[in-house]
């Protein structure tokens, strides 16, 4: 067998983080072990009947079983702007301000390759979502981290961006609610973010795809709420957790027209749309009652409780998520995030994401999922307490 060279462009690219876990999980469980897996964001409860009723009636159409048009039924771009306009008060031109996309995670990738070119400098949330790097790798451009730090709230400070670093920046990556920390932002934090992106012309991109899960009393805002947002950005919205249609592949980006065009284009390159009947779906999902997502939101909120609960009781100190469905605790201090997963991994049969998987400034930290029952939870975290590491 001839064992072919890669291109440089994937040799470039980050190793799967995910993926890894998942790998270490699955050789735990085929020596016989019961392992609790904190360490992903797969929603673990059912897609709502209605939007499966839904699919299964798209499905006996036969005009849905033809190519889809390359970018998408209509039908389903104006379901996204009718949910911007009922929950976030944002008008949006179904033909030229939505994109559909194969899930956010592919959008999330492309927009790199529309907007970078080799050298180019990408201003990356640290720590962050992984996949913000790979687009970025596959230009060949180049990642600036943005610190996340406690005593900031999670937020980045423009502050410490100097002026070199904005004139050679293209775009810039945000998540709120954010994935790893579970810290959220105000509109003002957007306001500034826009008024950076202004004057430096910069596209901003934001990955809003924990945007229905708020565990205050206020909603969280869409970066497109603020004034002036889709002049210098675009929003990634993803169907996976909202609606717990993970395995669906199914999002959309909305915002700056050129953007959303040249999105457009590179997808046509890359596919004719999505199974119409999934599009059907999503649009029953967008435009339909929201009394599920709001039970899920209640759902995540108890699980929330019970996991700081029971990390108080075991001695662990960590702040409560205000948003997403994850929570980000500090290690022991004498060990390194990597350490204290393998520990808790080869010990206590629990399985935790370390917090230098999303960047550096995830050093000393770990990420653990909100995406098993209430009992568990329990069950997993008196596992780690188990080993007296606090």
């Amino acid at each position: 067998m001839i064992e072919f060279s890669a291109s440089k462009a994937i040799e470039r690219l980050p190793s799967q983080f995910f993926a890894k876990q998942e790998k270490a999980v699955l050789e735990r469980k085929n020596l016989g072990r019961d392992i609790i897996n904190f360490s992903q964001g797969s929603p673990d409860t059912k897609t709502p009947e209605h939007i499966v009723d839904s699919l299964k009636e798209a499905a006996e159409d036969p005009n849905m079983h033809r190519y889809s048009p390359f970018q998408g039924f209509r039908f389903y771009k104006e379901a996204v702007c009718e949910f911007y306009e009922r929950e976030y008060g944002v008008t949006l031109d179904p033909d030229e301000e939505v994109c559909v996309l194969f899930g956010g995670k592919g959008g999330l990738v492309e927009v790199s390759q529309c907007l970078l070119d080799e050298g180019d400098v990408a201003l990356v949330p640290d720590p962050g979502y992984p996949d913000y790097w790979s687009g970025v790798a596959l230009q060949n451009a180049l990642m600036h981290p943005m610190p996340l730090q406690e005593e900031h709230q999670f937020l980045p400070n423009y502050n410490d961006l100097t002026k070199e670093t904005l004139e050679k920046a293209k775009v810039m990556f945000l998540n709120y609610p954010n994935n790893p920390t579970g810290a959220i932002c105000d509109t003002s934090f957007f306001d500034e973010t826009v008024q950076l992106a202004k004057e430096n012309n910069i596209c901003v991109v934001h990955d809003f795809a924990y945007g229905a899960f708020s565990f205050t009393d206020q909603k969280h805002p869409s970066f497109l709420q603020s004034e002036g947002a889709k002049d210098v950005g675009i929003e990634i919205y993803t169907l996976s957790k909202t609606y717990n249609m993970a395995g669906w592949r199914i999002g959309f980006a909305v915002g700056n027209r050129s953007v959303i065009k040249m999105l457009n284009v590179l997808q046509d390159h890359l596919y004719v749309s999505l199974f119409g009947a999934v599009q059907k779906a999503a649009a029953t999902a967008l435009t339909s009652s929201q009394d599920e997502v709001k039970r899920l939101r209640e759902m995540y909120l108890k699980r929330r409780d019970v996991l700081m609960e029971e990390a108080k009781n075991i001695g662990w100190e960590g702040t409560a998520p205000d948003g997403s469905f994850f929570a980000w605790f500090p290690v022991p201090k004498g060990m390194s995030s990597q350490q204290f997963a393998d520990k808790v991994l080869l010990e206590a049969d629990v399985c935790v994401a370390p917090g230098n998987g999303f960047g550096t400034y995830g050093e000393g930290y770990v990420r653990l999922g909100l995406v098993h029952d209430e009992e568990t939870i329990r069950k997993g975290m008196q596992r780690i307490g188990s080993l007296n590491l606090f």
